[in-house]
Formats: structure tokens, C-alpha cells, sequence
């Protein structure tokens, strides 16, 4: 499967999941992930998928400044409900990132390991996202404002000809490659504008 290029200049994260370290399933129990992880866990690169994504990197490095993260040792508070528009999309991210998971996620072995109910869902937060560290209850509020990185005009009615089955192939190709040039943008030019990722350690 191949990507656009630009996917491997995104950063990446190294993680410690002490879940995957007990079970033997990753050497020393270190995991990293990048996007394309999260593009192929949600089928596609949109600005949702990417928001949320760099939002769980930056939030676990601001949470972890000087060791390195720990997967499944972060509560995920997200203020709109699961039903709401595109916020499944979201926590299907950010739970890969962390490891949260609502009320189907993992129980646990022996009392430890656990992974269920660290995610909720229609908190009451001043941000889109709350990321809190279980031991120390330190948190970080974080949000992105995808909007401020507009894209190409051509987009839209390419992506209307491209539905209404109308668009020649050309149409299509070109349409997906300016859809993936705004996720660049966000990423690679944007991605530490605090107009467009806004997070707050509290």
C-alpha cells in the first residue's frame, strides 16, 4: 500500500505500553506509532484524522516532558458525545495513541493493565479534548482549529463532481491529491501554530 510521501516527514511517537512489555508482545514493551497507523485504523487522511492525531502526540509529550510516555496511563475526556458528528473518528485515535478506551475496552489482568473507562464521552471541559495522567492527575486541554487552514477553492466542486459520479478521472486524481495537500499543510506547516493546535497543560 502505498501513501503520499509526505506522510513520513510527520513525526512519530516512541511510547512504553507495560501492558505489551508483561505479554511479551513488543520488545521492552516500546511501540511506536505514526500516521499512517492512524490512516490505516481510520481508512482515510482527513483533517479530522489528523487534528486528532497531533493533538494526542503533542498532548503525551507535553504530559511526559522528560520520560517517555506511558500508553495506557492517560484518561481521555472528550466534550461532545460519541453520536456527535465526527468525534468517533477522534476517540478511534486517540485511543490507539494512548490506549483509552471507553466501557468495551480492555478489563484488565489481575487488576492491572486497565484500559476500560479511561475515555468518556459529553464531559463538561473548556476544550474539545482533556488528556489527564492517572498518577500525577496532571492534565492537558487541547483543541484544533482546522478551519484556519482553508482549502484549495478548487476542492469543493471537485468533490461534488467526484460524488455525482461526473468527474473524469483526472477530476478524481486531482481532487485527492488537494485534499492530502490541506492535511499537509496542517501538519507540516501548521502544526505548532497555537491558532490552529491550542493546548494548555492545567
Amino acid at each position: 500500500m502505498e501513501f503520499p510521501a509526505f506522510f513520513k516527514r510527520i513525526p512519530d511517537i516512541t511510547l512504553f505500553d507495560p501492558l505489551a512489555d508483561f505479554l511479551g508482545a513488543a520488545e521492552g514493551g516500546l511501540v511506536r506509532y505514526g500516521y499512517t497507523d492512524a490512516v490505516k485504523l481510520a481508512g482515510h487522511s482527513c483533517p479530522t484524522v489528523a487534528s486528532a492525531y497531533w493533538l494526542g502526540v503533542r498532548a503525551l509529550q507535553h504530559l511526559y516532558p522528560d520520560v517517555m510516555p506511558q500508553r495506557g496511563s492517560v484518561a481521555v475526556d472528550l466534550r461532545q458525545t460519541l453520536e456527535s458528528g465526527t468525534t468517533g473518528v477522534v476517540a478511534n485515535v486517540l485511543g490507539q495513541l494512548t490506549g483509552a478506551a471507553s466501557g468495551g475496552g480492555f478489563a484488565g489482568i489481575g487488576g492491572r493493565f486497565v484500559r476500560r473507562d479511561l475515555m468518556h464521552f459529553g464531559v463538561e471541559i473548556a476544550s474539545e479534548i482533556r488528556f489527564t495522567r492517572i498518577d500525577t492527575g496532571q492534565a492537558v486541554l487541547a483543541q484544533s482549529h482546522v478551519q484556519k487552514v482553508r482549502a484549495d477553492p478548487r476542492t469543493m466542486p471537485l468533490m461534488q463532481a467526484c460524488l455525482s459520479d461526473t468527474a473524469t478521472a483526472v477530476q478524481r486524481q486531482e481532487f485527492g491529491q488537494l485534499w492530502q495537500a490541506r492535511v499537509e499543510q496542517l501538519l507540516l506547516v501548521h502544526g505548532f501554530d497555537d491558532a490552529v493546535f491550542e493546548l494548555l497543560v492545567v
